[in-house]
């Protein structure tokens, strides 16, 4: 019976730079994700890429002193390492410079203005270099970029345009007859709240103030948009051919099963990716999901803040399955992760060091010790074999459920649930003090015999997500990964098998002061343009201290003159202000209020297991990725209410001067969420 196909893409990484880790935690989601359904009987189409064309690649090459192909293959040369380095399964690699995408893009191009869906006008607006995107001023916020946050230049420039309120209703009809299309739910109502609901713009589809790009071949001054080019390698990559001449791998994988994204750019993938697909004649993609973003503690990664994390210097520290371990069950389903130096190496220590690592070399030493490695099913059983089987039967079906919604994260846990099981049965059981029992042998040897195929079980679903080490506990136990359709029988390690003499310590516990000594050595691996230098030393002159001083006092000066009294409130009584519980809390994870242009929606810790959500009207001072990771003053015993719809369980305290800007209130040493303020 032929395998049936799922076809799973990620967002092709834009060749400027270095993918920092946030970057590479999509690639290792993907990836977890066809390896599963490899697993699961699936014949796996797995594509990956770089999107090397736009203004930002032509800047960057200019300061590097480079041609934009000479910069591209360098940059993707190392996009490639770093997914390759993370021992990612994909099948094909595309570049928007090969030459097949490139024809194709000028065909498909071509054909969407031959039949009127493309026209020629001109483009007056602005426009996100950062992004590539134009913006009309509508979609603005405080006058920047709505995705990044950076500021917009004016554009007007003769250009083409894409009639995308052509096809506005029919997307909506299908995002209303197919809601798994758009995932998760409340991406979906974002895009049809903020976008398809106010009506759709026209797209601009091409551009002439620079040149790398693929020409429009009929007008060679303009080249194609860049989303227009790298959203088609969705297809191109399988060999998709305008005039009907398409390779075989088209017609068996389209449409595709997922689009895995970012919730950055889930505007183009659910928009206007679909209605370019409608105007090629061609079938939607089954569905679009775009996932949070992994942050530091400290905000998004930027190399402006200096927090970026790559992968290659985490996998120098923690091990290849270690950071896929960390990034995958980390993150949440909806709500951005945070990712730490620290974190990790707690993270390590305790759920791959203990609870897995040592599971392994504490049966394996125990089969040698006892038995000189023999492993004996002698079925000599006790109820408490039966719950251990009952958690490691039920595990498949679990992960199963998981992953059919794509959360990974869960399904780890779940894998992680029976390896704390096994070590619960080892508690239980009491191997050592069977030992001391000639008549008890027999039971032992069961005993040792459920730990292993417990574990030969938890390993293979494990597989997916940790490749590397179901591979080293399998060599250990002398087997092989079970088979899907194997998972559901109890008892197929061959009796007698011979475990490794010596077991090899799959994760050392690491201690984080020497982790953090190493952190210290890394150094910046992208060299500096010209261009950037000059500028972080103009950044560092307007930062310095006595620029700050000066800027301080002027500040002051007019406070005092725009509001030399200030007007007391009424007094209240020390009974009142007990009333109040006030604590410090540390926010985990922001995002903005849909339709809102004041309001950010914060999660804050204030301690182990307390989350509060607050809503607070600061947009206008501080960005969503601004807010993540700052200690805050904030008041918790307020009674919920709701603001533009979302509910607010508490109040973040905030000084405003004269001029109406705010500053967060916090402490002056770095207190833990949680401590209470008197």
């Amino acid at each position: 019976m032929a395998k049936k196909p799922y076809y799973i893409t990620t967002a092709i990484a834009y060749a400027s730079g270095k993918p920092h880790i946030g970057n590479t935690y999509e690639i290792v989601l993907a990836d977890s994700i066809a390896r599963y359904k490899r697993f699961a009987g699936y014949d796996v189409r797995f594509m990956t890429g770089t999107d090397e064309h736009g203004q930002k690649i032509e800047n960057k090459a200019f300061e590097n002193m480079q041609t934009p192909k000479e910069f591209v293959d360098e940059t993707s040369g190392e996009i490639k390492r770093i997914w390759d380095l993370m021992n990612t399964s994909y099948d094909k690699f595309i570049r928007t410079t090969d030459d097949y995408h490139e024809k194709q893009v000028q065909k498909i191009f071509k054909k969407l203005y031959d039949q009127g869906d493309i026209y020629k006008g001109h483009y007056v607006g602005k426009y996100c270099t950062p992004c590539e995107s134009f913006f009309t001023d509508g979609q603005l916020i405080d006058g920047k970029c709505p995705d990044c946050g950076r500021p917009v230049q004016e554009a007007k420039e003769e250009a083409y345009f894409f009639k995308m309120s052509k096809y506005q209703d029919k997307l909506m009809k299908h995002i209303e007859q197919h809601p798994e299309f758009i995932q998760p739910e409340s991406r979906r109502n974002e895009m049809v709240n903020n976008f398809l609901k106010p009506g759709l713009q026209d797209l601009c589809v091409s551009r002439t103030s620079f040149k790398w790009g693929i020409p429009v071949d009929f007008d060679p001054k303009h080249v194609v948009y860049v989303w227009v080019d790298a959203l088609s390698n969705y297809i191109t990559g399988l060999g998709y051919d305008v005039d009907g001449k398409s390779d075989e791998k088209f017609y068996k994988y389209w449409p595709a099963d997922l689009h895995l994204i970012g919730k950055d750019i889930l505007r183009f993938h659910t928009i206007y990716w679909p209605i370019m697909l409608m105007a090629l004649g061609l079938p939607l993609p089954k569905q679009v999901f775009g996932h949070p973003w992994l942050l530091q503690s400290d905000g998004k990664m930027s190399k402006s803040k200096g927090n970026v994390m790559y992968a290659d210097d985490m996998v120098d520290i923690f091990g290849v399955d270690a950071v896929r371990f960390f990034v995958l069950h980390e993150m949440p389903f909806e709500n951005d992760g945070v990712i730490s130096w620290e974190l990790m190496v707690e993270r390590l220590n305790s759920e791959l060091a203990n609870t897995l690592g040592n599971l392994v070399n504490r049966t394996i030493s125990m089969s040698n010790k006892y038995f000189g490695g023999i492993v004996t099913n002698t079925n000599v059983t006790e109820p408490v074999d039966e719950d251990l089987k009952k958690v490691v039967m039920d595990c498949r079906y679990k992960v199963a459920e998981c992953m059919d919604k794509l959360k990974v994260a869960d399904a780890i846990t779940e894998i992680f649930a029976l390896f704390k099981r096994c070590n619960k049965y080892i508690d239980e059981t009491m191997p050592w003090a069977l030992a001391k029992e000639e008549d008890k042998k027999d039971r032992l040897n069961t005993v040792l015999y459920n730990l292993v195929e417990s574990i030969i079980i938890g390993a293979t679903l494990l597989e997916p997500y940790m490749p590397e080490t179901t591979e080293k506990i399998m060599a250990q136990l002398n087997t092989e990964k079970r088979k899907v359709t194997e998972l559901g029988k109890f008892g197929l390690y061959k009796s007698g098998t011979k475990v490794t003499e010596q077991p090899e310590i799959l994760f050392a516990r690491l201690d984080v002061k020497e982790v953090m000594a190493k952190v210290a050595e890394f150094a910046p691996v992208e060299k500096e343009s010209m261009y950037e230098q000059a500028k972080k030393q103009k950044e560092e002159k307007e930062n310095s201290a006595e620029t700050k001083k000066i800027k301080i006092a002027e500040a002051k000066v007019q406070a005092l003159k725009a509001n030399p009294d200030v007007v007391d409130k009424q007094e209240i009584s020390i009974e009142e202000f007990q009333k109040m519980q006030l604590m410090i809390g540390e926010i985990v994870s922001c995002e903005e209020v849909p339709n809102s242009r004041k309001l950010l929606c914060s999660q804050v810790s204030f301690g182990k297991n307390n989350v509060k959500q607050i809503v607070s009207g600061i947009k206008g001072t501080y960005s969503a990725e601004d807010m993540v990771g700052k200690k805050v003053v904030a008041i918790v015993n307020l009674k919920p209410c709701k603001l533009a719809g979302v509910v607010s369980e508490g109040m973040l305290l905030c000084a405003e001067d004269p001029e109406g800007n705010l500053s967060l209130l916090t402490t002056e040493k770095d207190f833990p969420g949680g401590c209470f303020i008197s």
